[in-house]
């Protein structure tokens, strides 16, 4: 008796297979190349291109209207045209690393820096873009950022408290320095030349869950620093106080806890300081 034995197709059948994977995935990606950039990169051959104008807008609609809503201020300085150039090459350009929309405000901010400068156009930029888009980008963190002020550290503090506790800095806020003022910029102020002083703003989120930002000195940004750093270990109010008068070389060190225990309590009142705690 002949036993006839049937041909293993198994192989044959995975490179079927493997074949249809690969056909798909490159599709995929001409879609997806098409998608990003519309202008330059052509429709897969067999998507209808009414169907593909529906993913076109959709997905680019959408990333546009969180950046524009990201950077209000940023958007109000462009016009259309240009606005929208930048934005298609945000989208045509980066390589973004997070798939969620509230994180398309960082994935944005990191192409003004990284890639913005060599994209056609970006020669009529202003001078102070990143600094602006920066200091709008930190106003969104604070607004959908997960931390809290330390409940337990809500009280009042009498001066000698101010002084020989310790300050402890809000994790929502942000001691920040800029070259321009960025909290003035806008469509009808936009200055082109370096302003021969830097701009210090503390930019916070408060305990009713407000941001705001305060208009700081270079005193007032050194102490923060100080705050933050606290050195060896926990520094009470006073030792940072003469500390910063070391360091600003003030005549007086002594006169200057005065003025350093008012500051100490608009900082608190700011919700800036979260609080203090005994050393």
């Amino acid at each position: 008796m002949t036993v006839k034995v049937a041909p293993d197709n198994g192989d044959a059948n995975v490179d079927r297979d493997s074949d249809r994977e690969g056909a798909f995935l490159r599709v995929q990606n001409e879609f997806a190349a098409h998608l990003r950039n519309p202008e330059q990169v052509v429709a897969p051959a067999d998507v209808e291109d009414r169907r593909l104008g529906i993913y076109r807008d959709l997905i680019y609609n959408n990333i546009e209207s969180f950046i524009a809503s990201g950077f209000p201020v940023l958007r109000s300085i462009y016009s259309d045209d240009r606005w929208h150039e930048m934005v298609r090459d945000f989208v045509a350009r980066h390589a973004s690393q997070s798939p969620y929309f509230l994180q398309i405000s960082e994935e944005f901010l990191h192409y003004l820096q990284n890639e913005r400068s060599t994209a056609e156009g970006s020669t009529q930029d202003p001078p102070f873009l990143l600094e602006l888009a920066h200091y709008e980008w930190v106003e969104l963190v604070l607004d959908v950022s997960d931390d809290e002020i330390p409940g337990e550290m809500v009280r009042e503090y009498l001066d000698e408290q101010l002084l020989d506790w310790v300050p402890v800095m809000s994790p929502l806020a942000w001691n920040l320095t800029y070259q321009f003022p960025v909290h003035r910029l806008g469509p009808t102020y936009q200055p082109d030349d370096l302003p021969q002083t830097p701009t210090f703003l503390v930019v916070y989120r408060n305990r009713a869950d407000t941001v705001g930002f305060l208009e700081a000195n270079a005193v007032t940004s050194h102490l923060l620093q100080l705050i933050e750093s606290a050195g060896d270990g926990p520094q009470s109010g006073r030792q940072l106080l003469l500390q910063l008068a070391a360091d600003i070389q003030h005549p007086a060190p002594e006169q200057l806890l005065d003025f350093g225990v008012e500051l100490l309590r608009k900082l608190l009142s700011l919700h800036i300081l979260a609080g203090y705690r005994p050393r």
